[in-house]
């Protein structure tokens, strides 16, 4: 039973949530007036319980909506196997969503009673991106939710909240980060492409085709680096990581084309871990800056 719940919290993804807080607790480092560490840790609870949530969430939908059949490609679905009940399913969603709008809270009280409305996007885009009269994940805007839930809001939200200011490196960090983020979720859905397509899950794989996806996913590696451009130039030694970056995101778009099904669940892992490393590295230029 537990480790049915284990692989429902998807850990493959998991460091696409951890990947966008760390790049924001790199930019607030480099703040002269200094940050709150406090409220970076709270940012990276409550990115991770949203990641959860969603993760559940995708999964209990997409059950209910009888879009996933047993067997399927990559990792196994608890509910669609009857390892865990459809009810459970639905009541950890709501309960972790529960728990981490808590956590929002206290950090709208921290940065200011706006960013409550901020919070309820956030709560209503976990929601939204399985469920609702038009969910996201099922018309091909996937992506484009992980590229501002994942990059663009969790980077620039943190850093605003740890440091008071919106400051122009965490919005081109953030983009970079979104896209990177993106690229996690057209490997899981190349992966999946047939068994989405037999039951008109119209992912963004399965409207545009296999091999469009792959260039996308090319496409967005190499955009991210460009928009990191003008921060290298204020911290010189963040070529390194860029270089590093593209050079791994060339080794695995490379395992992407040339592998189909349940070996490109190993590809997805290593995405989301090259996305969690570049922002460590941005962490540690930070540092040193």
């Amino acid at each position: 039973m537990i480790k049915a719940w284990i692989e429902a919290m998807r850990l493959r993804t998991l460091p696409v949530s951890l990947a966008g807080v760390a790049a924001a607790w790199g930019v607030a480092m480099t703040n002269p007036a200094g940050y709150s560490p406090k409220v970076v840790i709270a940012c990276c609870l409550f990115a991770l319980l949203c990641q959860i949530s969603s993760n559940f969430a995708n999964e209990y939908f997409d059950f209910k909506n009888g879009l996933d059949r047993p067997g399927r490609e990559g990792p196994r679905r608890g509910v669609t196997e009857g390892d865990i009940t459809p009810s459970a399913m639905r009541n950890a969603t709501f309960i972790t969503l529960v728990v981490a709008c808590l956590i929002g809270l206290w950090i709208a009280w921290q940065g200011g009673w706006w960013l409550i409305a901020a919070g309820i996007v956030i709560a209503l885009g976990v929601i939204a991106y399985s469920s609702g009269p038009y969910p996201l994940s099922h018309h091909g805007l996937g992506e484009v939710a992980v590229i501002f839930f994942f990059g663009i809001i969790p980077v620039n939200l943190t850093v605003y909240v740890a440091t008071g200011y919106f400051m122009t490196e965490a919005l081109l960090l953030s983009v970079a980060i979104g896209l990177m983020g993106a690229n996690v979720l057209i490997v899981n859905n190349y992966r999946d492409i047939e068994d989405d397509r037999a039951v008109n899950k119209r992912t963004l794989a399965v409207i545009l085709g296999q091999q469009s996806v792959a260039k996308i996913y090319m496409l967005n590696g190499l955009i991210s680096q460009a928009v990191m451009i003008p921060v290298w130039d204020k911290m010189a030694s963040g070529w390194i990581i860029s270089a590093l970056y593209l050079l791994i995101h060339v080794i695995l778009w490379r395992m992407l084309i040339s592998r189909q099904g349940a070996s490109l669940t190993p590809v997805l892992g290593m995405t989301a871990v090259t996305m969690f490393l570049f922002s460590l590295l941005f962490v540690g230029v930070a540092l040193l800056t």
